[in-house]
């Protein structure tokens, strides 16, 4: 009898344990609690903007954190605090654009710019403000156009 009463409140525990760690915690940060490696690179590329809320959005064991700025820009960081997606009204700084993919829209749309970066596991993906999205490789290789 206690063997049961002892594998079913095991059975609970790991349940609870499962479903806590499956379960998306959004949690807003202070300025204090940004990581510098991301104030850094948001005073790197966006000197003239500030940080107008920070959160960090864990799902099981993977962490990500979102920053909008005042401009209502909108930056994702991965768990090493590396860029993975940027979102804005207007143009992206051009330093935060890889040189093949900026190249690559110098040349063939040198009237847009681009307003949405995004690293995805094997790809990048970039929109510009006429609406096209573009897609390359992660080393930054032409792969195919969405419009």
């Amino acid at each position: 009898m206690i063997k049961k009463q002892f594998r079913g409140i095991l059975l609970s525990v790991v349940a609870i344990f499962i479903s806590n760690i499956s379960m998306s915690q959004d949690k807003v940060m202070t300025n204090s609690e940004i990581p510098a490696e991301i104030q850094h690179y948001v005073k790197t590329h966006f000197a003239q903007h500030t940080i107008a809320r920070a959160e960090i959005n864990k799902e099981g064991l993977q962490k990500e954190y979102e920053i909008k700025l005042n401009d209502r820009t909108q930056l994702e960081f991965n768990s090493k605090y590396q860029i993975i997606k940027i979102d804005a009204d207007t143009a992206l700084p051009q330093s935060v654009i890889p040189a093949k993919l900026l190249s690559y829209i110098k040349t063939n749309y040198p009237q847009n710019h681009i307003t949405e970066w995004e690293l995805d596991n094997k790809v990048q993906e970039i929109k510009l403000n006429n609406g096209i999205k573009l897609e390359f490789s992660k080393q930054g290789d032409f792969k195919r156009i969405d419009r």
